[in-house]
C-alpha cells in the first residue's frame, strides 16, 4: 500500500495572502491616526516614510493635510499643526505632486488658524490658475469667514465676488458673515443688499442668522428713500409679493419685536398680513418657457404649439384641472374606473369658489372619447365642452405637459395630487419648483364621496419686506415647535402709508 499523498488536481490552490508594500501600509496607518485623531503619531510615521524615501501619493498628503488642519482648531496642539501642515504641502508641491480641492481646503483651513485670510485667498486663486483646482464653497469659507471676523469688509466682498465667477452660491452660513460684517461695519446699503440674499436662498432662518438681524435693526436708525406708493406696489407685484427690493423706506427708528403669525397670516404683534409669495415674472417666463421646450422634445411639435397658440386666445381661466388625476383617484377597486362624479365635483365646486368662472379641465382624447360614447356622460361631457371647460390632448401626448404649462403660463390654480417630482428633477431646482407649487397646487381628497379642496396657503413662511419697508423674519428656533417672527416696523412710517391707502 502506497504512502503517497493523493492530491485533488481539480481544487485550486489557494492563493497567497500578500503583504502590502510600505506606501499602503503608511496610509493605512495615516487613516488610523486620523479617526483617533492622533497627530503626533501621524508625523512620526510621515518623518520615518520621508526618511526611507517612500514614494508618497495624493492619498498620503491629503490624509496628513486633514488632519493638520483639524488639530489646529485644538489649541494644545494648534502650533504642531501649523508648523508640520504648511511643511507638508511644500513637500507635496516639491515632490510634483498635484494638489485637488481637499488638499485646498485643508491647507486653506491651517492658514485661516493662523488669521492669515489673505494666504488662504492667495491659495485658492494660485491653485486655480496653475492646477486648475475647482473651488467649493467650503474651500472659500476659511478666507471668508477670516476677513469678516476681523471686519475686513472690502476683503471678503472680494472673495464672495470670486466665487460668484467660480458659480458657487452662496448659502447661509456665508450670506450671514457678510451680513454681520456689514452691519459691524456700518454699510447700511450692503446689509440691505445681503437680507435681500438670504430671502431668496432660505425660507427661515436659523437662531444665530435671526440674532444677527435682531442686533442690527435695534441699535439702527437708518434713513431711506421715499418713494412712490404706487411704484413700490407695482415693484411688489412684479416680484411676485413679499418685497419690492427697492432699498430701505422711510425714517426714524426701528420697532423690534419677537412674536408669532396667526393662521391667517396676520402679524400678531403689527398687525400687517403677510403675503403668499410667487415666483417673480421673469422666473414665470423661464419656467413657462423650460416647460414648452421639454415638452417639443417629447410630444409632436406640432401638437403642442397647437395648443400654445389656443391657449394665448382663451387665457381667462384661473384654475387648471389635471383630469385624469381626479378621474381615476381612489378608483383601485374591482369596479372601480374613470369617476365622472369626482371631477364634476371639483369642476362645481372651482366654479362657485371663482365666483362663476369655469375652470379648464385637461383631459386625453381617449378618455374622452369613453365618456362621450357613455350615454350616461355624454351630456355632462357635452355641457362642458359648450362650456369651454375642455380640453382634448392628442393621441401618444402626454397630457402632464399640457396642465403644467398651462397653469404656469396662465399664473393660475392647478388642481392635481400629482406631486411632479419628475417635472422637478429635469425642470428647475427644487427650492424654485416648491415655492410655484406652494403658491398655486391645490391639493383634494373626498371623504365618503364628500370633496374638499385643500388650497394654497394664505400666507408664506418666509422673509417678508412689506410695501410699508417693514420686515417679517422667520426664525427656526430649537426645541420650539411653533415658529418665531421677528417683527421690524417704523411706526411712523406705517402710519403715514396706511392714512394714503
Amino acid at each position: 500500500m502506497s504512502n503517497t499523498t493523493s492530491t485533488n488536481p481539480s481544487k485550486p490552490n489557494k492563493k497567497r495572502k500578500t503583504n502590502p508594500n510600505p506606501e499602503t501600509n503608511f496610509l493605512i496607518n495615516l487613516q488610523s491616526c486620523t479617526k483617533s485623531k492622533d497627530l503626533t503619531t501621524a508625523i512620526s510615521l510621515y518623518e520615518s516614510a520621508h526618511s526611507q524615501n517612500l514614494r508618497l501619493s495624493l492619498h498620503h498628503f491629503n490624509a496628513l493635510l486633514y488632519l493638520c488642519s483639524d488639530s489646529a482648531t485644538d489649541p494644545s496642539s494648534k502650533d504642531s499643526a501649523l508648523r508640520h501642515g504648511f511643511r507638508v504641502f511644500d513637500q507635496m508641491l516639491s515632490n510634483n505632486v498635484i494638489p485637488n480641492e481637499a488638499s485646498v481646503t485643508s491647507v486653506a483651513r491651517l492658514a485661516a488658524s493662523k488669521n492669515d485670510g489673505d494666504y488662504a485667498f492667495v491659495l485658492i486663486k494660485r491653485m486655480n490658475n496653475e492646477f486648475n483646482v475647482v473651488p467649493r464653497l467650503r474651500t472659500y469659507d476659511p478666507a471668508l469667514f477670516c476677513f469678516c471676523e476681523n471686519l475686513e469688509a472690502e476683503k471678503a466682498y472680494e472673495v464672495e465676488e470670486h466665487m460668484g465667477l467660480m458659480g458657487l452660491s452662496l448659502e447661509q452660513q456665508e450670506i450671514a458673515a457678510l451680513l454681520k460684517v456689514s452691519a459691524e461695519t456700518g454699510r447700511v446699503e450692503k446689509v440691505y443688499q445681503y437680507l435681500q440674499k438670504l430671502r431668496s436662498t432660505v425660507r427661515c432662518v436659523n437662531e444665530e442668522t435671526g440674532k444677527i438681524i435682531e442686533d442690527w435693526f435695534s441699535g439702527q436708525k437708518v434713513n431711506g428713500v421715499s418713494c412712490d406708493l404706487g411704484l413700490v406696489k407695482n415693484a411688489v407685484l412684479k416680484n411676485g409679493g413679499g418685497w419690492h427690493g427697492l432699498g430701505w423706506i422711510g425714517q426714524g427708528k426701528w420697532v423690534v419685536k419677537r412674536g408669532s403669525v396667526d393662521e391667517s397670516g396676520k402679524c400678531c404683534s403689527c398687525g400687517d398680513q403677510l403675503a403668499c409669495v410667487d415666483i417673480d415674472d421673469a422666473e414665470t417666463e423661464r419656467f413657462a418657457q423650460s416647460v414648452a421646450a421639454l415638452a417639443m422634445e417629447r410630444e409632436v411639435k406640432a401638437n403642442f404649439s397647437e395648443f400654445q397658440d389656443w391657449l394665448e386666445k382663451n387665457a381667462n381661466y384661473e384654475a387648471i384641472v389635471d383630469g385624469a388625476n381626479i378621474g381615476l383617484y381612489q378608483q383601485n377597486f374591482t369596479e372601480g374606473g374613470f369617476s365622472v362624479p369626482q371631477l364634476d365635483a371639483v369642476v362645481k365646486k372651482l366654479y362657485e369658489r371663482s365666483g362663476n368662472k369655469w375652470p379648464l379641465v385637461i383631459l386625453h382624447n381617449k378618455r374622452l372619447r369613453s365618456l362621450w360614447e357613455n350615454p350616461s356622460h355624454r351630456n355632462l361631457v357635452e355641457e362642458w365642452n359648450e362650456k369651454g371647460v375642455l380640453y382634448m390632448t392628442p393621441h401618444g401626448s402626454n397630457d402632464d405637459w399640457y396642465w403644467l404649462y398651462a397653469a404656469v403660463k396662465l399664473r393660475c390654480l392647478l388642481v392635481t395630487n400629482d406631486e411632479m417630482r419628475d417635472h422637478i428633477f429635469e425642470l428647475l431646482g427644487s427650492n424654485f419648483f416648491l415655492k410655484w407649487k406652494e403658491r398655486h397646487q391645490v391639493h383634494y381628497t373626498f371623504v365618503k364621496g364628500n370633496l374638499k379642496l385643500q388650497m394654497p396657503p394664505p400666507y408664506s413662511s418666509v422673509i417678508q419686506e412689506s410695501e410699508k419697508g417693514s420686515w417679517h423674519v422667520p426664525i427656526l428656533v430649537k426645541g420650539n415647535s411653533s415658529q418665531t417672527w421677528l417683527c421690524i416696523t417704523r411706526p411712523n412710517v406705517c402710519e403715514s402709508r396706511d392714512e394714503a391707502q
